[in-house]
Protein backbone atom coordinates (compact mmCIF):
# COMPACT_ATOMS: atom_id res chain seq x y z
CA UNK A 1 0.00 0.00 0.00
CA UNK A 2 1.40 3.23 -1.08
CA UNK A 3 0.21 6.56 1.02
CA UNK A 4 1.23 9.97 -0.44
CA UNK A 5 0.47 13.09 1.80
CA UNK A 6 0.46 16.94 0.65
CA UNK A 7 1.82 19.86 2.70
CA UNK A 8 2.38 23.09 2.20
CA UNK A 9 -0.34 24.93 0.90
CA UNK A 10 -1.91 27.93 1.60
CA UNK A 11 -3.54 31.40 0.96
CA UNK A 12 -0.99 34.21 -0.98
CA UNK A 13 -0.51 37.38 -2.99
CA UNK A 14 0.06 37.21 -6.84
CA UNK A 15 3.61 37.13 -6.91
CA UNK A 16 4.58 35.02 -4.20
CA UNK A 17 6.30 31.64 -3.53
CA UNK A 18 5.39 28.51 -2.21
CA UNK A 19 6.81 24.84 -1.78
CA UNK A 20 4.52 22.10 -1.69
CA UNK A 21 5.93 18.84 -0.44
CA UNK A 22 4.37 15.14 -0.65
CA UNK A 23 5.89 12.46 1.88
CA UNK A 24 5.31 9.06 0.26
CA UNK A 25 4.75 5.87 2.60
CA UNK A 26 5.13 1.88 1.71
CA UNK A 27 6.13 0.35 -1.27
CA UNK A 28 9.01 1.57 -3.10
CA UNK A 29 9.15 5.23 -3.76
CA UNK A 30 12.14 5.93 -5.74
CA UNK A 31 11.68 3.69 -8.51
CA UNK A 32 8.32 5.49 -9.81
CA UNK A 33 7.85 8.22 -12.04
CA UNK A 34 5.94 11.35 -9.33
CA UNK A 35 3.93 14.06 -10.69
CA UNK A 36 2.24 17.09 -9.41
CA UNK A 37 -1.62 17.72 -10.91
CA UNK A 38 -4.08 20.69 -9.78
CA UNK A 39 -7.65 20.92 -9.84
CA UNK A 40 -9.64 24.15 -9.65
CA UNK A 41 -13.31 24.37 -8.82
CA UNK A 42 -15.45 23.57 -11.91
CA UNK A 43 -12.84 22.03 -13.80
CA UNK A 44 -10.59 18.91 -14.44
CA UNK A 45 -7.82 17.62 -13.04
CA UNK A 46 -5.06 18.85 -15.06
CA UNK A 47 -1.21 18.06 -15.01
CA UNK A 48 1.12 20.54 -13.68
CA UNK A 49 5.01 18.58 -13.15
CA UNK A 50 6.36 15.24 -13.09
CA UNK A 51 9.87 13.73 -12.71
CA UNK A 52 11.53 11.00 -13.69
CA UNK A 53 12.61 8.22 -10.54
CA UNK A 54 16.27 9.50 -10.82
CA UNK A 55 15.26 13.21 -11.04
CA UNK A 56 17.13 13.71 -14.17
CA UNK A 57 14.44 14.60 -16.07
CA UNK A 58 10.99 16.41 -15.36
CA UNK A 59 8.17 17.83 -17.13
CA UNK A 60 5.61 20.68 -16.80
CA UNK A 61 2.53 22.36 -18.48
CA UNK A 62 2.88 25.36 -20.69
CA UNK A 63 1.45 27.14 -18.25
CA UNK A 64 4.03 26.77 -15.41
CA UNK A 65 6.97 26.36 -17.40
CA UNK A 66 9.63 29.13 -16.05
CA UNK A 67 7.72 29.42 -12.67
CA UNK A 68 7.28 26.02 -11.44
CA UNK A 69 10.35 23.59 -10.31
CA UNK A 70 9.68 19.93 -9.54
CA UNK A 71 12.27 18.17 -7.54
CA UNK A 72 12.80 15.24 -5.68
CA UNK A 73 15.04 13.45 -2.71
CA UNK A 74 14.77 9.35 -2.78
CA UNK A 75 16.55 9.04 0.55
CA UNK A 76 13.13 11.19 2.12
CA UNK A 77 10.39 9.46 -0.04
CA UNK A 78 9.64 13.37 -0.71
CA UNK A 79 8.85 15.19 -4.11
CA UNK A 80 8.66 18.76 -3.95
CA UNK A 81 6.75 21.55 -5.89
CA UNK A 82 8.73 25.18 -6.03
CA UNK A 83 5.72 27.64 -7.14
CA UNK A 84 7.58 31.17 -7.94
CA UNK A 85 5.89 33.83 -9.35
CA UNK A 86 2.16 32.89 -8.47
CA UNK A 87 -0.95 34.15 -10.56
CA UNK A 88 -4.20 34.36 -9.38
CA UNK A 89 -4.93 31.42 -12.01
CA UNK A 90 -2.60 28.63 -10.02
CA UNK A 91 -5.53 28.44 -7.73
CA UNK A 92 -6.31 24.70 -7.14
CA UNK A 93 -5.96 21.99 -5.06
CA UNK A 94 -2.78 20.56 -5.88
CA UNK A 95 -3.04 16.93 -6.10
CA UNK A 96 0.55 14.46 -6.06
CA UNK A 97 0.31 11.46 -7.75
CA UNK A 98 2.67 8.17 -8.17
CA UNK A 99 2.73 6.75 -12.19
CA UNK A 100 2.46 3.30 -12.79
CA UNK A 101 4.31 4.14 -16.28
CA UNK A 102 7.79 4.02 -17.32
CA UNK A 103 7.83 7.63 -19.02
CA UNK A 104 6.11 10.34 -17.98
CA UNK A 105 2.75 10.82 -19.46
CA UNK A 106 0.61 14.13 -18.16
CA UNK A 107 -2.97 12.01 -18.48
CA UNK A 108 -4.42 11.22 -14.73
CA UNK A 109 -5.42 7.87 -15.55
CA UNK A 110 -2.08 6.77 -15.68
CA UNK A 111 -1.32 7.78 -11.97
CA UNK A 112 -2.85 4.87 -9.32
CA UNK A 113 -1.87 6.31 -6.17
CA UNK A 114 -3.03 10.17 -5.25
CA UNK A 115 -2.71 12.48 -2.27
CA UNK A 116 -5.40 13.91 -0.84
CA UNK A 117 -4.82 16.77 -1.84
CA UNK A 118 -3.59 20.67 -0.42
CA UNK A 119 -5.51 24.12 -1.19
CA UNK A 120 -3.11 26.92 -2.90
CA UNK A 121 -5.38 29.93 -2.90
CA UNK A 122 -3.49 33.09 -4.65
CA UNK A 123 -5.48 36.59 -4.81
CA UNK A 124 -4.53 39.34 -7.11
Amino acid sequence: QVQLVESGGGSVQAGDSLILSCVASGRIFSRYIMGWFRQAPGKEREFVAAITWSGGSSSYAESVKGRFTISRDNAKMTVYLQMNNLKPADTAVYYCARSYTAAVMTTPSVYDYWGQGTQVTVSS
